[in-house]
C-alpha cells in the first residue's frame, strides 16, 4: 500500500488574526483587475455621478419650498415635481449603466482567477497535496472566489462611491448652514473608532468561517466518495453526527459574524439618526427665530436623509471587505506555494538542483544505453522534522536496459515512495537517479514523464470515457489501434461489452467498476504509449488468479523490450521480473533473482512464504 508522509499538517489549523492589513491583501488582486480597469474606472465615475446627482434633490426642494411653494405658485411647483422626476430617473439609469458594465468584467476576473488557481495547482508538488484536505482547495476555489467576485462588484466600488457622497454631501450641508453642520458631524470621531475596532474583530472571525466552510465542504465529499465504506459498515449515523457537529460549529461561528455585524449597524443607524434630530430641533429654533429659511432646513435634512444609506451602509461593506481580504488571503496561500522545479532554462544557464549539482540547458533522454539507476538516493519527507531518519537512506540500484526489476519489502519500507521519485513526483533529498545516463533532474518534466508510465496500486479514474481514461497515457496521436492493443494486455476487453463500448462513462473515481477492471484500465493506460521505461506499483493485486495469469502473460511480451521497475508482493507478481532487490529498513538489502532469494537470504524467503506479522497483514487488509 502506498506510503504517506507521517508529519502531515492541516492548512485549517492557520485561522485567527493574522496581522496583515486587509488593504495590502486586497492589492494583490490588481494584476488580475488590471485588464478590466477602464471599466471599473467608469462603472466607478457613473456611480459617483449617480450619487451626486441624488444630491441636488435637497437643492431642487430647497428652490420649490421658498419659492413656488412659499408665493403659492401651482405652475412652479409642477415645475419642480418635474425636475426632481428627472433627477430620480437618471439616477436610476446611471446606477443600471454601472451593474452593467461591471457584470461581463468582474465574471471573467472570477474565470481567470479560478483557471489560474487550478492550473497551479497542476503544478504543486504531490507533498502540497499530501498536506491539504481536497475540501480546504475546493472552497478557495469556488466560495472565496464568489466572494472577491461580490466584493469587486459591490464594495469595492461603493467605498469610493460612498466616501465621495458623504464628503460632498457634508460639504453642502456647511454651506447652507455651518452650525447645524456641525452637529451632524458629531458622529464622526466615534464611527471612526468604532469602524477600526470592528474591522480586527471581524477579519478574525471571517477567516475562521471560511476555514470551517473547507472543513466542512472535506467531509461532504469525502462522505460521497467513501459512501460504499459508510453504508458497507453502517456508520451513516455517526458520520450524520460528524457532519452535524461542524455544522454546529460553523453555525456558531456565523452567529459571531452576525452579533458582530447588528451590533456596528446598530451604533451606526442610532448615531446619524440622534444627529439628524437634534439638527431639527437645531433648525426649527433657528426657522421661528427667523434666522434660517424653512427651504433650507429642508434641504439640509433632505440631505442628511440622503447621506444615511452611504453612512449606514458602512458596517456591511467593511464585513463584505474584510471576508473579501480573508478570501484573497486564503486564495494566494495556495497560489503561493511552490510548484515543482523550473524547467530547463532556455537561455543557456545551468540551475542548481536538489542533493547539489547544476540542470543543463533543455537536456533530453538519451538513446537507450544504460536503463534506470539510483545513485546514492536519500529521501525524506520535507515536513519530517529534520532529526528523522530519512525514509530511504543510500539506495545504489542498477536497472538494466531492457531488465524487469522487482522491487520487493516489508508494509512501509518505502517501496511506493522509491517508485514515485522516478517520474519526480517527490524529489530526492540527496543523491541522483538516471535514465539512460541522464540525470532526470536535467530533463523536462514533459519529456522524463512521456518516457515513464506509472500505475498505482490504488487506480484513479476519471469521470469520462473508458477510452479517454486509457489513452491520457498516450501522445495526442493515439487512436483506436493503441487503445485496442492496450486493452488487450491488460486483458481489459470487458470494456468492449460495455453499454457505449469504449465511450462508455465510467463515474466519478470509476467506481461503477469493480476493483479488478479499474486496475486493468490503470495497467492499460500505463502500456498504451509503448513507454522506455514502465514504473508499477503492485499493479495485479486486484485481479483473480486467472486474470493475473492472462495478464502476466501479455505484460512478458510488453516487459521483453521495457525497462522496468515493478512493486511486488506476491511470488507470482515477482517471476515476471528478471531480478528482485529486496528493501529493508530504507536500504536496498539484496538484489538477485528469485530462486537466488529464496536459497540465500532468510528475509526474502520469509516475504515470499507469506509470514507477515498480525500488524502488517492488518497494514496490507
Amino acid at each position: 500500500m502506498p506510503e504517506t508522509p507521517a508529519f502531515a499538517e492541516d492548512p485549517a489549523d492557520r485561522t485567527g488574526p493574522t496581522g496583515r492589513s486587509a488593504v495590502r491583501t486586497l492589492l494583490r488582486l490588481w494584476p488580475y483587475v488590471r485588464p478590466v480597469r477602464v471599466r471599473l474606472s467608469t462603472a466607478a465615475f457613473v456611480a459617483i455621478v449617480a450619487s451626486c446627482v441624488g444630491l441636488v434633490i435637497p437643492l431642487v426642494l430647497k428652490w420649490m419650498v421658498d419659492g413656488p411653494v412659499a408665493d403659492r405658485d401651482p405652475r412652479g411647483v409642477w415645475l419642480g415635481a418635474l425636475y426632481l422626476l428627472l433627477l430620480g430617473v437618471a439616477e436610476a439609469l446611471l446606477f443600471g449603466l454601472r451593474r452593467w458594465l461591471v457584470a461581463r468584467p468582474l465574471s471573467h476576473v472570477e474565470a481567470e482567477m479560478r483557471a489560474g488557481l487550478y492550473g497551479h495547482l497542476q503544478r504543486l508538488p504531490v507533498a502540497f497535496h499530501d498536506r491539504w484536505a481536497s475540501g480546504q482547495l475546493l472552497s478557495r476555489g469556488t466560495t472565496d472566489l464568489m466572494l472577491l467576485r461580490q466584493f469587486l462588484a459591490f464594495p469595492l466600488t461603493f467605498l469610493l462611491v460612498n466616501g465621495v457622497t458623504i464628503v460632498v454631501g457634508v460639504v453642502i450641508m456647511l454651506l447652507q448652514d455651518w452650525t447645524l453642520g456641525l452637529v451632524m458631524l458629531g458622529p464622526a470621531v466615534p464611527l471612526i473608532a468604532l469602524s477600526a475596532v470592528f474591522e480586527k474583530r471581524y477579519a478574525h472571525v471571517a477567516r475562521l468561517a471560511q476555514d470551517q466552510v473547507g472543513d466542512l465542504t472535506t467531509v461532504v465529499e469525502e462522505s460521497v466518495l467513501g459512501i460504499r465504506i459508510i453504508k458497507g459498515f453502517g456508520r451513516h449515523r455517526s458520520q450524520t453526527r460528524a457532519f452535524r457537529e461542524l455544522s454546529r460549529t460553523l453555525r456558531g461561528t456565523e452567529l459571531r459574524k452576525a452579533r458582530l455585524l447588528a451590533t456596528i449597524w446598530a451604533v451606526i443607524m442610532t448615531l446619524p439618526e440622534v444627529a439628524i434630530g437634534a439638527a431639527l430641533v437645531v433648525g426649527a429654533v433657528q426657522v421661528a427665530d427667523g434666522s434660517l429659511s424653512a427651504g433650507t432646513l429642508v434641504a439640509f435634512l433632505s440631505t442628511a436623509l440622503a447621506l444615511r444609506w452611504p453612512v449606514e451602509s458602512i458596517g456591511f461593506l467593511l464585513a463584505m471587505s474584510q471576508e473579501a481580504a480573508t478570501a484573497t488571503e486564503r486564495y494566494f496561500e495556495v497560489l503561493d506555494a511552490k510548484p515543482e522545479s523550473a524547467e530547463p532554462s532556455a537561455s543557456g544557464e545551468r540551475e542548481p538542483v536538489p542533493g547539489g549539482g547544476v540542470r543543463s540547458p533543455s537536456a533530453r533522454l538519451p538513446a537507450a544505453c544504460d536503463g534506470l539507476r539510483f545513485h546514492g538516493v536519500r529521501f525524506r519527507y520535507p515536513d519530517a522534522p529534520p532529526d528523522s531518519p530519512p525514509l530511504l537512506d543510500h539506495i545504489d540500484l542498477h536497472i538494466r536496459p531492457g531488465e524487469s526489476m522487482a522491487l520487493v519489502g516489508a508494509t512501509g519500507s518505502g517501496k511506493t515512495t522509491l517508485t514515485a521519485l522516478v517520474p519526480r513526483l517527490h524529489e530526492v533529498t540527496e543523491g541522483r537517479i538516471t535514465l539512460d545516463g541522464q540525470d532526470i533532474t536535467e530533463v523536462s518534466r514533459e519529456e522524463l514523464r512521456s518516457m515513464v508510465a506509472v500505475a498505482f496500486e490504488e487506480p484513479t479514474l476519471f469521470s469520462t470515457s473508458v477510452g479517454d481514461n486509457v489513452l491520457m497515457g498516450a501522445g495526442a496521436t493515439a487512436g483506436a489501434a493503441e487503445l485496442r492493443r492496450a486493452l488487450s494486455i491488460a486483458q481489459a476487453d470487458f470494456a468492449h461489452t460495455l453499454p457505449r463500448g469504449t465511450d462508455t462513462q465510467v463515474g466519478e473515481q470509476g467506481l461503477s467498476l469493480s476493483g479488478g477492471q479499474r486496475q486493468r484500465l490503470a495497467l492499460a493506460r500505463a502500456v498504451v504509449g509503448r513507454p522506455r521505461f514502465l514504473v508499477l506499483d503492485d499493479p495485479l493485486s486486484a485481479l483473480d488468479v486467472h486474470t493475473e495469469a492472462a495478464v502476466e502473460a501479455a505484460l512478458r511480451q510488453v516487459l521483453s523490450d521495457t525497462t522496468a521497475l515493478i512493486v511486488a508482493h506476491r511470488p507470482s507478481t515477482v517471476l515476471l521480473a528478471d531480478r528482485v532487490a529486496l528493501l529493508s529498513d530504507g536500504r536496498i538489502a539484496a538484489v538477485g533473482t528469485h530462486h537466488e532469494l529464496l536459497r540465500t537470504n532468510a528475509e526474502y524467503a520469509h516475504l515470499m512464504s507469506g509470514g507477515h506479522s498480525p500488524e502488517e497483514e492488518d497494514e496490507e487488509r
